[in-house]
């Protein structure tokens, strides 16, 4: 410490020297450690997504780009999947196919800018680690049971015909056996014949 005060007195450099050392506070670029612990915690949830493998220490494209969507990083105007692939190839190392937690900050502070527009660079910053903190891959997207278009008139059993009609009644149920196989009609009527039991009702 004494040689930095005389360095200090005795070099024509002393702005510089003593306006660092009066200034012990971070820049606001940089977060709290608990508010960046808990971007953390969402990469390394996000990075090991689909992967059991994984040591959740780097990211892949697909993953970057499912955390930026599900986050609302990516909310389709400001920032698209366009502009998320190619900050992704942008930060990442040359040759490599993942991202680790570091050059996801960059990534962060490079689509910050996009995605809120009019806030100073550090605001940015902040309101993009607000949308990812404490977050974690949802089943957003799967494939679910869909009755629209198509799908709903091939399920509609009311519109049926031919054989495939006989094998359900009017609530929609499935007729089971009865209603795959030709049952034998020892009646003596023809197939499908109306007016069967009826002769000795009116003779």
């Amino acid at each position: 410490l004494a040689l930095l005060e005389t360095r200090c007195i005795g070099h024509e450099f002393v702005p510089s020297i003593c306006r660092w050392s009066s200034a012990p506070s971070l820049p606001t670029y940089f977060l709290h450690s608990s508010k960046m612990s808990e971007v953390e915690k969402a990469f390394r949830k996000f990075a090991i997504y689909g992967d059991t493998s994984a040591s959740g220490n780097d990211m892949t494209g697909k993953n970057f780009s499912k955390m930026c969507k599900e986050c609302g990083v990516m909310d389709g105007k400001a920032v698209t999947s366009t502009d998320i692939d190619i900050v992704f190839n942008k930060v990442k190392t040359k040759g490599a196919r993942t991202i680790t937690f570091a050059e996801f900050q960059q990534a962060m502070k490079e689509l910050c800018s996009k995605r809120f527009k009019g806030k100073s660079p550090e605001e940015a910053l902040q309101a993009v680690y607000s949308l990812i903190e404490g977050k974690e891959p949802g089943s957003v997207g799967t494939t679910k049971a869909t009755k629209v278009g198509g799908v709903e008139r091939l399920t509609d059993t009311s519109k049926y015909t031919g054989s495939h009609k006989e094998r359900f009644d009017e609530s929609g149920k499935g007729k089971g056996l009865a209603g795959r196989q030709d049952l034998t009609d020892n009646s003596g009527y023809v197939g499908a014949y109306k007016g069967a039991g009826t002769y000795d009702q009116t003779h």
